[in-house]
């Protein structure tokens, strides 16, 4: 992969509606869990391995199509994460190491994910901005229904959203590729939300 690449047109529209309905219905949708460089933003976030993939879909059906087409067969740990941002939401400049929590040791992912679920046609701001050191290497408009891929080792960040009103929604996952010393300490399945007291966890 060079830097990022993007599937257009990823599933039918039928699922993408249905996908964003049910996100934002989720009881567990709440003010942002990640970090303070999520500004203003809002989701929830699901800690799971490949061996507990099957219990991510019973309890979240809806992720079951994104999953199959997102995850790749080379990784075996992953954050999930819907993503919405707002007039006036930002996330500031990062590199994702969000399993860093569980496991001091690991990397950046493999690669990150995105899935623009919700990206209203008059949006204005809102860009994926991808750089490798200190050189911008993408600026990515959002579109509805595109699947991006882009390596886990470069900073990114989104701008700003103009639009008082405007939303824009997409599923973001973190897949990495991590040692069975490193696996050992991340959760089978796990959820991260602020609308719980705790962590809520099968295994």
């Amino acid at each position: 992969m060079s830097y990022y690449n993007q599937l257009n047109n990823a599933f039918v529209p039928k699922y993408l509606s249905k996908l964003q309905a049910q996100i934002l219905s989720c009881p567990y949708f709440a003010i942002n869990n990640l970090n303070s460089d999520f500004i203003g933003t809002k989701g929830f976030s699901v800690v799971f391995q490949r061996s507990g993939q099957g219990e991510v879909i019973k309890r979240f059906p809806f992720f079951q199509q994104y999953l199959n087409q997102a995850l790749h067969s080379d990784c075996n740990a992953f954050y999930l994460n819907p993503l919405l941002l707002g007039g006036g939401s930002r996330v500031q400049p990062h590199i994702d190491r969000s399993l860093r929590s569980y496991c001091k040791t690991i990397e950046p992912p493999s690669r990150v994910s995105v899935l623009y679920v919700h990206v209203p046609p008059d949006l204005v701001g809102g860009e994926l901005v991808l750089r490798c050191g200190k050189r911008q290497v993408a600026k990515i408009q959002p579109q509805l229904n595109t699947l991006v891929d882009f390596q886990g080792d470069l900073t990114h960040s989104v701008t700003e959203v103009k639009n008082p009103l405007a939303t824009r929604l997409s599923l973001v996952c973190e897949q990495y590729n991590l040692c069975v010393r490193e696996l050992e300490d991340i959760p089978e399945f796990l959820l991260e939300s602020r609308a719980i007291k705790s962590k809520v966890s099968k295994y």
